[in-house]
């Protein structure tokens, strides 16, 4: 049994003997400071005077009391010096402030399953600035881990919200098997119909499943891989700049999507009355229509509309500026 709840059932018998006993001191006559006086120091053994002078009766109590509350006593002490030594509490207590820190967030991702793929994505996201819950059904994967954590089958309802899924902006499953990521995302879909769900499929044929089970995307990290190997086989030059570009950190040129809102003053105007190209420095290399189409390399007479994703091209600051544009 765990040391922690084993200390909470203690330190209930031993309330439980501190009421008995001052009960049985007031029926014996005592008032009821004096029979807690006389229960607390009898059941520690410290040996102060008796409060009054005990008949026969009170003297076998008494007797009764020392057996029950002291061997009480000295099994409570061992518990908790168990816990402080094996360091229960002091985890319980981490536990405590996690879980405290976890319900504070807002806006984070969750990341369930901390193999290679989810050290991977989460190593990443941590790159750009992003809040990280990991889950995983292995204690010893999430020992020391940089980023917040739950433990636990995050196939449980229960893990899932510890986990923040309630404020998360998204969640991506990166379990070992199909079959878990099918029934996280299910899980996931049933308790957050607005959550972006990223799942990973280890089949071609899993990549469908996962899509019905509500996945915003499945993606195959294998077949990624091996096309990515093909691409810097065939055009190093363009897929280096790709890579860079999406995954290096320390590149100040990024690749961002952003979307135009309800207040933009880009609404109903085109790519070239938009005049983002002058007025931020960013270039527009593709667009997303409402309906969920993409046009590349958008000719200038684009109409831009609520919704329209825009994906663009540049410096940090320069992306900020068409985020401004987009929101304002």
């Amino acid at each position: 049994m765990n040391p922690l709840r084993r200390l909470a059932r203690v330190a209930l018998a031993f309330l439980s003997v501190v009421l008995v006993g001052t009960t049985g001191y007031v029926i014996l006559g005592f008032a009821l400071i004096d029979a807690l006086y006389q229960t607390v120091t009898t059941i520690t053994t410290v040996g102060f005077r008796e409060v009054h002078p005990l008949s026969p009766t009170g003297q076998v109590f008494t007797m009764a009391l020392i057996l029950v509350g002291a061997g009480t006593v000295f099994y409570m002490f061992g518990v908790l010096l168990e816990a402080l030594i094996e360091g229960h509490l002091r985890n319980h207590l981490e536990r405590r402030r996690m879980d405290r820190r976890i319900d504070r967030m807002r806006g984070h991702i969750i990341v369930c399953g901390w193999g290679r793929v989810g050290r991977s994505t989460a190593q990443y996201l941590a790159s750009l600035g992003k809040t990280i819950v990991v889950v995983d059904r292995n204690a010893q994967r999430l020992q020391d881990i940089e980023f917040p954590s739950v433990h636990g089958d995050v196939t449980d309802d229960s893990v899932l919200e510890a986990a923040g899924i309630t404020h998360a902006r998204a969640l991506i499953a990166a379990l070992d098997s199909d079959a878990d990521n099918v029934y996280v995302t299910l899980s996931s879909r049933a308790l957050r119909t607005d959550l972006v769900i990223i799942a990973r499929a280890r089949t071609e044929g899993s990549k469908s499943k996962l899509l019905r089970a509500g996945a915003n995307r499945a993606v195959n990290p294998q077949l990624i891989g091996g096309r990515r190997m093909a691409a810097f086989a065939l055009q190093p030059n363009v897929a280096e700049f790709l890579d860079v570009v999406m995954h290096d950190e320390t590149l100040e040129y990024r690749i961002e999507e952003i979307t135009i809102g309800p207040r933009s003053p880009l609404i109903d105007r085109s790519l070239t009355d938009s005049d983002l190209r002058r007025t931020t420095g960013a270039l527009v290399i593709a667009l997303r229509t409402p309906a969920g189409h993409f046009i590349a390399n958008p000719a200038d007479d684009s109409p831009l509309h609520v919704d329209t994703v825009l994906i663009v091209l540049g410096t940090p600051t320069q992306l900020d500026a068409v985020r401004k544009h987009a929101a304002d």
